[in-house]
This record gives structure tokens, C-alpha cells and sequence, in this order.
């Protein structure tokens, strides 16, 4: 006898939302699909501190102060904190308009702009929105199917609309926005120091050991030791990292600082959107670089909207094979059911009870007999005697 069991299926929100993100974790990290740059970001940052603690370290410690390695133990980790809690982060992804959402807002649409005649581009989907005495437009996304909030923007690579967008960083594998730009901030500023760091006291290691020996002899020893090798090969390879690397965080760093103490987005800076032709003056801006700077790295963070973890419950029925002791009067359950057959997917047991004996008055009138009478047989039997 076959038996249909309904068993629920956990399915995780994460599963299910649209864009082109990758989730880790059971949803917890959540990064980019392009993700080849950001191992290239760990291998440098990686490496160069790996050759640095293995060798200069090490000497200069002996040599000047044991305080070096530590402080750029602290740097290194607070870098490497800051760069994954960017990277494994939401963004601030807005969710998709759901289709009665989407129905919904096509027809505040339809109603507003009228019937637009056939062979005739329709307006702009724009919603005028005033902050701090500015009007500001908000813009409709046909992927999402949302007006997107100000300061939003949609994503090419991650297919999402971001809140409060700064730009996507390949670097770090992931959109800058509302959610993690606070900790990009400050893992490109713990990497600048940490380069500005490394660079220096690789000068200061190269110094230290041509006094001794002088400059000019100590690139000629043979690399069969542990100083000569770390100095012809992985101290030269240190500096030439840091020295290329300087340039691009450090400016990078220096750029974002701008940015923060105006209260304005890399998106905002190079669409001109508070420096173009209409000089509109900028609503987020507080006018104090102070209060800039604490509304971007020291305001409340909002939570995720996406709620990622949220559970999705799917029914899935499955048949299982089973035995059913049989009574005396149980029988097969019939091939074909008549109409109150059951549904479809259940199994019925058909249970067959002996009909019971006809009592003497369920008989017949004329079959019926009185109380002493007694039985005539038929003829039928009286034939069968003979």
C-alpha cells in the first residue's frame, strides 16, 4: 500500500532573490559573482605582510624596537577586518517590487501621465521629492521595478539597486553603498598606513645593513644566508609592491576623505549632480566638515532589508511503500472508484463486512410464516430429493 507524505522544505530567501550576487554560509556572506580581483587583493596584502613579519621584522626588532612587528600586527589585522566585513557585507541592496507591487505602481503611472498616443515617447518616470528646501528627482528602475530612493542607483554588475550607491569595487568584490562604505573608508585608510609603514621601515632595514657593510657589498654577498637572501630578493620585491601600491591607495584614500567631509558619493561626483551647470547646492551636506564626517563613519547603520535568512516553506510530497495487516474480511481496494472516489496523491482501504442474515420479517409477504408454523419445503427441493 503506497502512502503520500507531505514534507516541508525549508528554502532560505537567499535562494531565491533575483540579481547577480553570490551567497555564502547559508546566506550570511553575501559578495559579487566577479570575485577574481578580491583574491588579488588578499594575495598582495597577504604576501607582502607575510614576507615582512617572516624577515625584516624579525631584525629590526632586535635591532631597534620590538614595538615595529606589533604595531603592524595591529594594522594588518584591522586592514584585513575592515576589507572582509566590506566584502561579505550587504550593500544596502533595495528588493525587487513584488508583481502586485510592480501592477500597482504601473497603474499610479498609467493614471498620472494619461494615455500616451501611439508613435509618441512616454515622460520620464520621475517623482519630485524636496529635502532640506531641495527638490530632488527620484528615479523609476524598470529592473525593479521601484522608484529608487534619493541617493540610489542601479548596479550594472550586481543587477540591485543600492542605497545611497558610491560605486561597485572590484577590489573588494563587492557594491559600495550605505551598509559597508563606512568600514571601504576605513580599510583603505588602514591599508594606506599599513603600505606607508612597510615602505618606510624596508628603507630603514636596507639603511641599518649597508652601514654595516655598505650598500654596494651587501647587494653583492651571495644569497646563502638569511639576511643576504632577504635583502637581494624579498626586501626589493617589498619595496617595489609598496612603492606602486602607495600611489594608488594613498590617492584613493585622499579622494574618499573629500568626499566624506562634503557629504557627497562617488556616483554623485562624477555624474556633477551638486558641481555641474545649475550649481544646485548639495540638501546632504550639513555645511560642517565635522558633522559630515560623523553622519558618514559614526552614524547608525541601518539594518539589511533583505532579510536574506528569512525562511520560504515549500510542500513536497513523497510516496512510501507500506504493509497493512489484513483482517479477515479486508480485501484489495477495487481498480476503478465510482464517483466519491478520494483525491489524487491518498491512498483509500477498502474494508468489505459480511452482509448480514435477513430476519424473518426483513422476508418477503410471502415468504413470511406465523409463530409454531412450520416450514413447507419448496419444490425446487423436493425435486432435488428425487
Amino acid at each position: 500500500m503506497s502512502v503520500m507524505v507531505a514534507r516541508k522544505k525549508v528554502v532560505r530567501k537567499w535562494e531565491k532573490l533575483p540579481g547577480r550576487n553570490t551567497f555564502c554560509c547559508d546566506g550570511r556572506i553575501m559578495m559579487a559573482r566577479q570575485k577574481g580581483i578580491f583574491y588579488l587583493t588578499l594575495f598582495l596584502i597577504l604576501g607582502t605582510c607575510a614576507l615582512f613579519f617572516a624577515f625584516e621584522c624579525r631584525y629590526l626588532a632586535v635591532q631597534l624596537s620590538p614595538a615595529i612587528p606589533v604595531f603592524a600586527a595591529v594594522l594588518f589585522l584591522f586592514a584585513m577586518a575592515t576589507l572582509l566585513r566590506t566584502s561579505f557585507s550587504d550593500p544596502g541592496v533595495i528588493p525587487r517590487a513584488l508583481p502586485d507591487e510592480a501592477a500597482f505602481i504601473e497603474m499610479e503611472i498609467e493614471a498620472t501621465n494619461g494615455t500616451v498616443p501611439q508613435g509618441q515617447r512616454p515622460p520620464p518616470r520621475i517623482k519630485n521629492f524636496q529635502i532640506n528646501n531641495q527638490i530632488v528627482k527620484l528615479k523609476y528602475c524598470y529592473t525593479c521595478k521601484i522608484f529608487r530612493p534619493p541617493r540610489a542607483s542601479h548596479c550594472s554588475i550586481c543587477d540591485n539597486c543600492v542605497e545611497r550607491f558610491d560605486h561597485h569595487c572590484p577590489w573588494v568584490g563587492n557594491c559600495v553603498g550605505k551598509r559597508n562604505y563606512r568600514y571601504f573608508y576605513l580599510f583603505i585608510l588602514s591599508l594606506s598606513l599599513l603600505t606607508i609603514y612597510i615602505f618606510t621601515f624596508n628603507i630603514v632595514y636596507i639603511a641599518l645593513k649597508s652601514l654595516k657593510i655598505g650598500f654596494l657589498n651587501t647587494l653583492k654577498e651571495t644569497p646563502g644566508t638569511y639576511p643576504s637572501m632577504s635583502l637581494t630578493v624579498l626586501t626589493v620585491l617589498e619595496v617595489l609592491i609598496c612603492f606602486f601600491t602607495l600611489w594608488s591607495v594613498v590617492g584613493l584614500t585622499g579622494f574618499h576623505t573629500f568626499l566624506v567631509a562634503l557629504n557627497q558619493t562617488t556616483n554623485e561626483d562624477i555624474k556633477g549632480s551638486w558641481t555641474g551647470k545649475n550649481r544646485v547646492q548639495n540638501p546632504y551636506s550639513h555645511g560642517n566638515i565635522v558633522k559630515n564626517c560623523c553622519e558618514v563613519l559614526c552614524g547608525p547603520l541601518p539594518p539589511s532589508v533583505l532579510d536574506r535568512r528569512g525562511i520560504l516553506q515549500q510542500e513536497e510530497s513523497t510516496a512510501q511503500e507500506g504493509s497493512c495487516p489484513r483482517g479477515p474480511g479486508t480485501q484489495e481496494p477495487p481498480a476503478t472508484q465510482g464517483p466519491g472516489q478520494a483525491q489524487e496523491g491518498h491512498s483509500v482501504l477498502s474494508l468489505q463486512v459480511p452482509a448480514p442474515s435477513v430476519s424473518d420479517t426483513e422476508m418477503p409477504e410471502e415468504k413470511q410464516r406465523t409463530p409454531g408454523e412450520l416450514p413447507v419445503p419448496s419444490l425446487d427441493a423436493g425435486r432435488a430429493e428425487h
